[in-house]
């Protein structure tokens, strides 16, 4: 398949796209389960009133539970898979809202459960779980009273769950707006017209052509500049949700509210954003060789993303993209690469872009199928290999997790999972720079790690940063105009991209494209998780068979315990700032071997 091509998904071959018969045969066996979603809540809901009449009681009910979960997330995620690798099918979309709304009822005729066995003594409840029977049940139920201190009334939960099908209208109008419906035009490449999508913007970044890139990133941004006052309404509507959803279970603020399942303290947070804008010196000296590599007399936001070394081949087909990460990561063992490189080539991953598809890409793993992947990879931009190998770190995640824990406790969180990944990335680059055949292409992954360590831990931590005063904003009783969304956005470049930086008036409207924002408070994870996996890699590769084996218990834990509890088990403390300092050090070391050289 061309790159410059963009098919639609019925002309994709098969081989391209993920298989998803793992999760149902056909349509009609997806029909089946999703017609049987009632039935499986009224056998549910029929404990209702029953949760305290003893340990039997609360087994069946559990079980009744896990029946109907395990129902809905197969339900939901084959919807959720179809409708992802295209958004323009009205079929995929329909099939898609149909589980959303079934979902929505279902939570709603349950919403007793929670509320209910809370009002149960706790310690009846933590006697009946250690019985054997209760095995595969008893780390879910303790992850439930943790809940405990936020948890309404029967009728109050029942109200939160039937508004979250709409709370998600923000997110959905969002993607439809950006993904299906804005159009980028096209741009000239080397006297031909190419298209200009979420999937060729990347590369059109990374062009040595400059007057390319600025044509890029005006007509990118003249679409958004279009649909600014929408933009920003919508992530408004968002955050004023995620506020009133706070404020509903009485929480302190959004924030603790987004990490207080995970019982990662806000301390974690704020520490993360105190301790990069500490060390900001190593990021504006990076922009000031940048622009002094480039040659150019201002520093513009098109010219951030080019790579520093030209002279470099950087064309990688997918099945070479397979195999170079199959080496970078052997230090992991034959059967970690042989399981993830066999699922890379045959049927986990959505390889390619088509109209429609979700321009990102993600990991998508539930208890039963395979840890899908979607990619939009394109042989032309070494980035893709670091995605590639990123993916397939949630993936294997999620392979061991289901393989070594009960279906009620195998989910992991994400501040978990972007461990996982981005240490998978730095074996990659740690791979490739050793293979390095000469200085040129030295350089080239040195300068390449150094924008990927930039994008993964200062870019998400300003990502951060812009949630966070978003969310106090509206807290503290200012509403969110597109005016004051977009100064907020801008203060955080000028502070991040440091004096050597020129921003155009369109500039500050990447503060409303990310499609993460809709996920309140999720970008920091991405940078504790490189802060981590940095820590754990360098364990790992100058380490034994002991640091292996931890690094393997973290990936088989799942959701058996808390995220900080499982780190610690690998090797690493996210309440103490080490890492990240740790992290922010091995950025700075790598700006000066490029001044060195360069």
């Amino acid at each position: 398949m061309s790159d410059n091509d963009i098919p639609l998904r019925k002309d994709v071959p098969a081989e391209y796209k993920w298989d998803l018969t793992g999760l149902y045969a056909s349509e009609e066996d997806w029909e089946r389960d999703f017609a049987a979603i009632p039935n499986l809540v009224r056998n549910f809901a029929a404990f209702k009133g029953r949760l305290g009449d003893g340990s039997d009681t609360l087994l069946r009910a559990l079980r009744a539970e896990e029946e109907l979960d395990r129902c809905m997330e197969n339900v939901y995620h084959y919807a959720s898979l179809c409708n992802e690798a295209d958004q323009g099918d009205s079929t995929a979309q329909e099939r898609l809202n149909r589980a959303m709304m079934a979902l929505t009822k279902a939570e709603a005729d349950t919403s007793f459960f929670l509320p209910e066995l809370l009002s149960v003594p706790d310690d009846k409840i933590l006697e009946w779980i250690e019985g054997p029977d209760f095995a595969d049940y008893k780390i879910y139920v303790k992850k439930l009273l943790h809940h405990k201190p936020h948890t309404l009334s029967e009728k109050e939960e029942r109200i939160l769950a039937l508004q979250s099908d709409s709370a998600g209208t923000a997110s959905n109008v969002f993607s439809l707006l950006t993904d299906v419906d804005m159009s980028f035009g096209t741009v000239t490449d080397d006297g031909v017209e190419k298209p200009l999508t979420h999937g060729t913007w990347s590369s059109f970044m990374e062009s040595h052509d400059r007057s390319l890139r600025e044509d890029a990133y005006r007509k990118f941004y003249g679409a958004y500049e279009a649909h600014a006052n929408t933009l920003a309404a919508l992530y408004a509507g968002s955050v004023n949700n995620d506020v009133f959803r706070s404020r509903a279970r009485g929480y302190g603020s959004s924030l603790e509210a987004a990490l207080y399942g995970d019982k990662v303290p806000v301390s974690v947070y704020k520490n993360l954003v105190d301790t990069v804008h500490d060390n900001l010196e190593p990021l504006h000296r990076y922009y000031s060789l940048r622009k002094k590599i480039l040659g150019v007399d201002e520093l513009r936001h098109w010219d951030v993303y080019v790579p520093l070394v030209k002279s470099v081949r950087t064309d990688i087909p997918y099945e070479e993209a397979v195999e170079i990460v199959r080496e970078a990561l052997a230090p992991l063992g034959k059967d970690y690469t042989d399981t993830l490189c066999d699922g890379l080539l045959h049927g986990w991953v959505d390889r390619y872009e088509n109209k429609g598809k979700n321009s990102g890409a993600f990991s998508s793993g539930a208890y039963k199928g395979s840890p899908y992947i979607l990619l939009n990879y394109r042989s032309d931009t070494l980035r893709d290999v670091y995605t590639m190998a990123h993916e397939g770190g949630h993936s294997m995640h999620s392979w061991y997790s289901v393989r070594n824990n009960p279906f009620m406790s195998y989910d992991y969180t994400i501040f978990e999972a972007e461990v996982a990944s981005t240490f998978n990335e730095e074996l990659v680059f740690e791979h490739l720079l050793r293979n390095a055949k000469d200085r040129d292409m030295r350089l080239y992954l040195l300068s390449s790690r150094a924008s990927d360590i930039l994008a993964t831990l200062y870019r998400q931590t300003m990502f951060a940063e812009f949630e966070l005063k978003a969310h106090e904003s509206v807290e503290s009783g200012i509403p969110l105009s597109t005016d004051a969304l977009r100064s907020m956005y801008r203060g955080l470049l000028e502070l991040y991209f440091g004096p050597e930086m020129r921003f155009e008036p369109c500039s500050d409207l990447e503060g409303l494209r990310i499609p993460h924002f809709y996920n309140a408070f999720y970008v920091y994870k991405y940078a504790t998780g490189i802060s981590a996996s940095l820590a754990l890699a360098r364990r790992v590769t100058s380490g034994g068979e002991k640091e292996k084996s931890d690094y393997f218990e973290f990936l088989k834990s799942g959701g058996s315990r808390y995220p900080i509890e499982s780190l610690r088990l690998a090797g690493v403390d996210m309440e103490r700032t080490e890492s990240v300092r740790s992290a922010l050090d091995t950025f700075r070391d790598i700006v000066g071997q490029l001044e060195e050289s360069l």
